[in-house]
């Protein structure tokens, strides 16, 4: 029976999973969020503070942590303390209460910055975050990385891409940031499944991995991700991409050569 503490149980990503693993049998799940729930199994806890709430971590097995805010344009103040802090105190006390595994939502925005390039986004490649959000995402998985080499806590951060709240989460030209948001679309069943994945597999000791659906033509690699985690993607789509987007992409692309710090100011959502 794998016991498994999902935080920010009550938001879109995070009851999604919550139901996912608790219809199964080999599972035991609890959730903690901040926003008070009806599921008896999902307890409020504010992790921008010490609480009570660590206690829970005894007898834990793995802690998927999803929650904090997920707002792009999140201020530096909620980044540092919703994101950066709260994130900190999850991998102490985590450490503290003997939690095997760790399994963090980080973000695709730590790429954000190459949002106009062509290179292959690995996760070996250096982050190029553009926003206070991105930039706190890059302090987790650090963290994440000392929690593991200094206290033997196993983490896996994955970099999720674009899940929608809307439009049942189908893909296409509805979706904000042109190829590049199409391109990081992840797939309801290919999320869980990744989840389940990163909770599953043995003998990790520290990872970052892409997540994404197999979406052809995407900067994205996700084959690290399949062959650590044994992730099998069963969607994908191809960027619809009319006029319009095809033009601001081109002149993007043509801006960002010469002028890239002046377009990630001046053309944040493309």
């Amino acid at each position: 029976m794998k016991k498994v503490i999902i935080t920010g149980a009550s938001g879109h990503l995070g009851r999604r999973l919550f139901d996912h693993l608790a219809q199964l049998n080999d599972y035991h799940v609890r959730g903690l969020d901040v926003r008070p729930s009806e599921h008896p199994d999902i307890y409020t806890a504010d992790f921008s503070k010490e609480g009570n709430w660590k206690e829970q971590f005894s007898d834990t097995d793995t802690i998927v942590h999803l929650a904090g805010d997920r707002d792009p344009s999140a201020s530096w103040a909620s980044a540092i303390s919703n994101n950066m802090d709260a994130t900190l105190r999850i991998y102490h006390h985590a450490a503290e209460m003997g939690v095997k595994r760790v399994v963090l939502a980080s973000s695709n925005w730590l790429q954000g910055g190459r949002r106009f390039g062509n290179e292959r986004l690995t996760t070996k490649l250096s982050p190029h975050p553009v926003n206070a959000y991105g930039m706190s995402k890059l302090f987790c998985e650090r963290t994440g990385a000392f929690f593991a080499a200094q206290y033997g806590l196993s983490v896996i951060c994955l970099r999720i891409g674009w899940t929608q709240w809307t439009h049942d989460n189908k893909p296409g030209k509805h979706m904000a940031m042109g190829r590049w948001g199409q391109e990081m679309w992840l797939s309801d069943r290919d999320y869980l499944n990744g989840m389940q994945c990163a909770i599953e597999v043995e003998n990790i000791d520290f990872e970052i991995l892409n997540l994404m659906s197999d979406n052809p033509g995407m900067r994205w690699d996700i084959e690290h991700t399949k062959k650590t985690i044994g992730y099998q993607p069963e969607d994908g789509q191809h960027a619809d991409l009319n006029t319009a987007i095809r033009l601001r992409s081109a002149m993007a692309n043509l801006l960002s050569y010469k002028l890239p710090n002046y377009l990630s100011t001046t053309f944040p959502g493309w």
